[in-house]
């Protein structure tokens, strides 16, 4: 406690002390913000749900060149980098299935999916700049997106407004360089916008430097007032070490250091471990609306990848194919009784060639095994929106999915595997009270539902596993929302989630992972954001806001036996109980714009026997941007230090690491700075819709 309050001070100093500032996006009052979660189209305060939302200039407020941060500021959403591209993602605690990667989390991209059929989803193909608006479902969401225990990510691209070409070019500690140019077009008929940005980073630890090079663009046709038809591409080519995890003493001696080799197996380094991802995504959406009550949607989105990654074990190259659909239709009714219903379905095809051969310092030998894989994805949906008498919000909804794998084992010696899993209905039923414009109370039930991904099923022991059963459970939540005094905003959230058969990582006595059904977990937790704000009329300071985001995690092991150990009633390993965010920002009215933020993470169980715990840790940051008054062209200068305080700390752990290889080292304090330039080249239009 003394070790928080120490840090809760230090970051009070330099608040109080230093000019802050945020965009007038994320000034604007909590029930102005409209969300798209379970396609309700509402403002947030109408919407029975725990739903995190990013948009404007909140996502200006850090280095421009990872997610991690921004998303690190929702309650509940835990987001780590293993070494710069190398993501993970969590909500309420779902890392137990991510040792690397994006898993157990639904993610759609411009209305479309972004995962795949096999349950993964590459989120560190896109750029930063490509990140327009972010909403984070908490909890289960498979009444309208299939099957998932661990939450739902939408994500979208910037809006188009008006005719502009950007330039934009930072550099910073450890070998950062980013170059970006975006060009967008708006007309009556269409918009159109497409990026390109290069970044390239050398990294903090040995065998982590990274380069992305992506390609981006979407467009939306206006066809008539009617009908709307837009399409969403992007082509990613991304390279990143993987230095591996150390342990503690090497952790202590040397975070810097990748993984040494050991006695049996050579080290990151001499093996080129990394990932090398080259990756097209295309889709299409069209819109039409048949009346002002019935309107409905259709898009076809596919991908294509091939990805390389020597690791220290083996060398696996695999070629992915995805295909998919999602169909859409909504109607609104108002006779006597107002709401409406959204109901429609989702398929997807995913095809994947595995190889895994031996890494000879780089270069890939025998062939240990060679698979394809296929996953067939399917699920129809349905939801009633009813707006009740009293102010009172009804929704009812449900879901049926269906997903099977079958895996053709090509090598020696050959074999065909198939598992299908049983349908499953997935009910939601919310409820919400609004006792003003600027009060309301929710209360929601929710069942997920989540069979293993391919790479759970098919792990890097490259042993199948058809006895991996799908975890299952009834997530029950309340929340209330509200602002007062025309300053003040807060979101508080209680949720309790009874998962069974939880899927949990384990790792032999190779270091190669593999999956377990791990009886049941049980996640309770209390989610609080909440701001204050106010704007001046003074040539010094025009607005100021102070905001915090605070995470409890309750999350145990309920009756979880593995290999003869018991491990019941133990806290759900890689879970920090506690993480605190605090910010301030200030806006002068000559363009001086600077925003700090505090980040608190308490002890993090590193092992289902809670033997190992990594340290609690406290990150400073701040930004400083200045956008010059009255200039033909504009600008904008910004500089930044992350990890102010010089902390040494592991962002990403290693769970249930063989030889207790848990601590991947995070950057030390450093520093960026960059230029943004606008060109503008002409003036909106209105557009037909």
């Amino acid at each position: 406690m003394q070790r928080i309050l120490s840090y809760l001070f230090v970051f009070l100093l330099f608040a109080t002390h230093s000019p802050a500032q945020h965009s007038p996006d994320s000034l604007r009052l909590l029930r102005e913000v409209v969300v798209q979660a379970y396609a309700s189209d509402r403002p947030l305060s109408e919407v029975p749900a725990a739903v995190g939302v990013l948009k404007g200039g909140e996502l200006n407020r850090f280095n421009n060149t990872s997610l991690v941060s921004i998303f690190n500021t929702l309650p509940g959403v835990r987001m780590e980098e293993r070494s710069p591209g190398s993501y993970r993602f969590a909500i309420r605690g779902s890392s137990l299935r991510s040792p690397f990667g994006v898993r157990n989390v639904k993610v759609y991209w411009n209305s479309l999916p972004m995962t795949d059929g096999g349950g993964n989803t590459y989120l560190n193909l896109l750029d930063f700049s490509a990140l327009g608006h972010a909403e984070v479902i908490k909890g289960p969401g498979g009444s309208q997106y299939g099957a998932g225990t661990g939450g739902v990510l939408l994500i979208g691209s910037p809006k188009v407004v008006g005719n502009q070409v950007q330039l934009a070019a930072s550099a910073g500690s450890y070998g950062l360089q980013r170059y970006q140019i975006v060009a967008q077009t708006q007309s009556k008929t269409l918009l159109n916008r497409i990026q390109f940005a290069n970044l390239r980073v050398d990294g903090f630890r040995n065998q982590s430097s990274m380069q992305r090079t992506a390609f981006n663009s979407d467009m939306s046709f206006f066809i008539d007032p009617r009908n709307t038809l837009s399409t969403t591409f992007f082509f990613t080519d991304i390279t990143y070490g993987t230095p591996g995890g150390l342990t503690q003493a090497q952790y202590g001696a040397d975070p810097h250091q990748a993984r040494p080799a050991s006695t049996t197996l050579p080290g990151a380094v001499e093996q080129q471990a990394g990932v090398y991802n080259k990756t097209l995504y295309g889709g299409i959406l069209y819109e039409h609306d048949w009346s002002a009550k019935w309107t409905s949607s259709l898009g076809f989105f596919g991908s294509g990848t091939d990805f390389k990654n020597p690791a220290i074990r083996n060398y696996e190259m695999r070629t992915e194919r995805n295909l998919g659909a999602r169909q859409v239709n909504q109607y609104r009714f108002d006779h006597g009784l107002k709401g409406k219903v959204t109901f429609g379905g989702e398929f997807q095809y995913f095809l994947s060639t595995i190889k895994v051969q031996d890494n000879n310092l780089g270069t890939p030998g025998l062939v240990q095994t060679e698979d394809e894989v296929t996953s067939l994805l399917s699920l129809g949906f349905a939801q009633a929106e009813l707006d009740l008498p009293l102010k009172f919000y009804l929704t009812i909804a449900g879901s049926l999915n269906y997903m099977q794998y079958d895996d053709k084992r090509i090598s020696s010696p050959a074999q065909v595997v198939a598992r299908k899993f049983n349908p499953v209905f997935s009910p939601r039923i919310a409820l919400l009270k609004k006792f003003s414009e600027d009060h309301s109370l929710y209360l929601s039930a929710s069942k997920g539902f989540s069979p293993p991904t391919v790479a759970e099923v098919l792990p890097s022991t490259g042993i199948y596993n058809s006895t991996l059963n799908p975890e299952s459970g009834w997530s029950y939540e309340a929340g209330v929302r509200g602002n007062f005094l025309s300053a003040v905003s807060y979101q508080l959230t209680l949720y309790t989630f009874n998962l069974q058969n939880t899927i949990v990582l384990q790792r032999d006595a190779s270091g190669a992972d593999y999956y377990v059904n791990a009886g049941n977990t049980q996640q309770q937790g209390v989610e609080l954001s909440s701001s204050w704000s106010k704007t001046y009329a003074t040539s010094v300071v025009s607005s100021l806001r102070i905001w915090t985001s605070f995470t409890y995690n309750h999350s145990r092991f309920g009756q979880y036996v593995n290999d003869g150990k018991d491990y019941s009633g133990n806290k759900l390993t890689g879970v920090a109980p506690v993480a605190l965010v605090l910010g301030a920002d200030v806006a002068t009215a000559k363009g001086l714009q600077l925003n700090i933020t505090g980040n608190i993470i308490s002890r993090t169980p590193l092992n289902d026997g809670n033997t190992d715990f990594a340290s609690d840790y406290f990150l400073l940051g701040a930004r400083m941007s200045y956008k010059p008054r009255g200039i033909s062209i504009p600008l904008e200068f910004f500089f930044g230090v992350d990890n102010m305080l010089d902390q040494t700390y592991s962002l990403g752990n290693d769970i249930n690491a063989t030889g207790g290889r848990y601590y991947n080292a995070a950057p030390k304090r450093n520093y960026y700075a960059g230029i943004i330039a606008n060109f503008l080249t002409g003036v909106s239009k209105k557009r037909l819709n």
